[in-house]
């Protein structure tokens, strides 16, 4: 994902990453959607993803399908900066048995087996397990930043063929794993701080069904529904989540220029969470429900050469009554080589229980002889953020070795969520400073994306890409205190470019590097680093492989994100592993 023009990746220490789209990184980003094989690991808690519980297999994966900006009328809701669509493979494409393992200064031990088979003709199945185990990260001053972490995860995947028309799936996974954390508890009693050092615990599964019928070459219907569940045992709080989703879609054609696609969800979210004084939710336990439909209708203005989408999505929420997501993009491909598109999209981020009812302790301190608290609290009667985006591209193929692809992007936001300062309040013993949060930012983004590749040769391929981001936050003028997260602005650079290389040198060696450049940061004071990575693989046999990988290589180690209130940050480092894969 580093590699993806548009989008912005770092790592905060050993288990944590900040990923986002066109602006607004953090942790604890909200505003994309990511999904695998279908299912939303978007997390109704603070909103965005827990990385650290979500994995494939990556000799599995299909492809990834990255959008940047809004995701138009077919993806769910918060898909208001991008989506991340993880596909993986057809059990029927995985037969037979696969073994991979290694081992590395950082990542110490890791290990995949999958293997597949058919239960009859039109029956594949495949199942997996996966092990890894990586070192603590070291903190900015040389110390250990115990935050090293060891994750099992297994599952399974069947797909089935019982008629030409006719294609079923059901996949599941679960995962168990110890994560390290180093941080600090407050408390308005002495001591008023006391460092810590445990192994979090986090443990989950899901189960997945799809089944398509396709109607006829330009006609099908989807029905999908998951379960999900996941537990997180960390020093500030119990969490469990328990989703529950069904998406059901159909598509059709309508005259001679129109085809229509439709559909109707539903999405459960039953969250709890036991806190402590460092943080807590009110209510403890909440159910989320969401409802939502949509209809697009691509019409062909010029067959195979004008074309445009309108539609709309609609939500019902917790947040609020129905909201319309209107989108519209227009396209024109004057020939095989070029394409030109614009587009423009209202999209929503629906509120998340932090948003709601959190209290969340940033520090507590002596102020001569007082105790100072400082606390931010969240409002039960805050509501959704919102985007008008407006985007345009081209895409051409200059030549057949060359690929070219630039997109700018307006992005115009309004009731964005912020905190802000309010009166202290007096409370036996010590003060609290609090802070609000509210709906009361608005701003823009906006910025440039541009991706080459080039096939100098049939054994070398090139990759480029360079992004331009720049963010204007500013108090929509309700807010006539401090507003501390407009220090957001910080968190994303304004330049970032990569370069990938992959050039077999024989038919059995291949030789891959990328170079990843990345502006500073002002918020968290981190300069901006130039890494290198890179792999030797050998093919030993038909089947086998040996490969070489070198992380960071520029670098001992370099700082990528700030850390949040109470963790401690640790720095990425020089690393180097060895793999060694076989298929049978």
């Amino acid at each position: 994902l580093r590699m993806v023009p548009g989008l912005q990746v770092a790592r905060i220490n050993s288990n944590k990453w900040a990923v986002s789209s066109r602006g607004f990184n953090t942790e604890f980003a909200n505003k994309m959607l990511v999904m695998i094989d279908g299912r939303s690991i978007y997390t109704p808690h603070y909103g965005g993803i827990r990385w650290d519980t979500h994995d494939v297999v990556l000799e599995d994966v299909e492809h990834i399908e990255v959008i940047r900006g809004p995701g138009g009328i077919l993806w769910g809701a918060n898909a208001i900066n991008g989506i991340i669509n993880i596909i993986t493979k057809d059990a029927r494409d995985t037969q037979g048995g696969f073994l991979s393992g290694g081992s590395g200064t950082e990542e110490q031990g890791f290990g995949t087996v999958r293997y597949g088979d058919k239960i009859d003709d039109k029956t594949y199945f495949r199942v997996y397990s996966k092990y890894f185990n990586i070192d603590d990260g070291t903190q900015p001053t040389g110390g250990n930043g115990g935050d090293g972490w060891d994750v099992f995860r297994g599952g399974f995947r069947i797909d089935g063929h019982p008629t030409e028309r006719d294609h079923w799936t059901v996949l599941g996974d679960i995962c168990d794993g110890d994560i390290g954390q180093r941080g600090t508890m407050y408390s308005v009693t002495a001591p008023i701080s006391t460092p810590y050092t445990r192994q979090n615990s986090i443990n989950g599964g899901n189960m997945l069904a799809r089944w398509k019928r396709t109607l006829s070459e330009d006609s099908d219907m989807i029905l999908q529904i998951y379960y999900d569940r996941e537990k997180r045992l960390e020093q500030a709080l119990d969490e469990t989540l328990n989703t529950y989703d069904v998406d059901f879609q159909h598509r059709f054609p309508f005259c001679d220029s129109h085809e229509i696609t439709w559909g109707l969800g539903y999405h459960l979210d039953r969250h709890t969470l036991n806190g402590t004084f460092d943080y807590s939710l009110d209510p403890r336990h909440e159910d989320l429900h969401l409802y939502s439909g949509f209809l697009q209708d691509r019409i062909s203005l010029v067959q195979d050469e004008l074309e445009l989408t309108i539609g709309s999505k609609i939500l019902h929420h917790h947040c609020s009554n129905f909201e319309f997501q209107p989108s519209s993009r227009l396209s024109w491909t004057p020939d095989e080589r070029n394409t030109v598109w614009a587009a423009a999209t209202r999209a929503i981020r629906t509120c998340s229980r932090f948003d709601k009812g959190s209290t969340t302790s940033w520090g507590v301190f002596q102020m001569g002889s007082s105790t100072i608290s400082q606390e931010a609290y969240g409002d039960r009667h805050i509501e959704h953020e919102e985007v008008a985006a407006y985007e345009v591209g081209y895409r051409t193929k200059p030549t057949n070795k060359l690929v070219l692809d630039v997109a700018g992007f307006l992005n115009v936001y309004d009731e964005l969520v912020a905190s802000e300062r309010t009166a202290n309040i007096s409370k036996p013993g010590y003060t609290i400073w609090p802070y609000m949060l509210a709906n009361n930012l608005e701003g823009e983004t906006y910025g440039a994306e541009i991706s080459a590749t080039y096939r100098a040769s049939m054994r070398w391929r090139l990759n480029a890409g360079y992004t331009f981001l720049q963010m204007q936050l500013h108090p929509d003028g309700s807010n006539v205190a401090s507003t501390r997260d407009a220090a957001i602005e910080g968190q994303s650079p304004h330049n970032q470019f990569h370069l990938r290389s992959f050039y077999d040198l024989s038919d059995d060696i291949e030789l891959d590097f990328s170079l990843n450049y990345v502006d500073n940061l002002p918020e968290g004071d981190i300069p901006h680093y130039l890494r290198f990575d890179a792999r030797l693989g050998w093919h030993i046999a038909k089947n086998t492989e040996l490969s070489v990988v070198g992380q960071n290589l520029f670098d001992k180690r370099h700082p990528e994100f700030g850390a949040e209130a109470g963790q401690v940050p640790t720095e990425v480092e020089r690393g180097f592993y060895i793999k060694l894969t076989h298929r049978f």
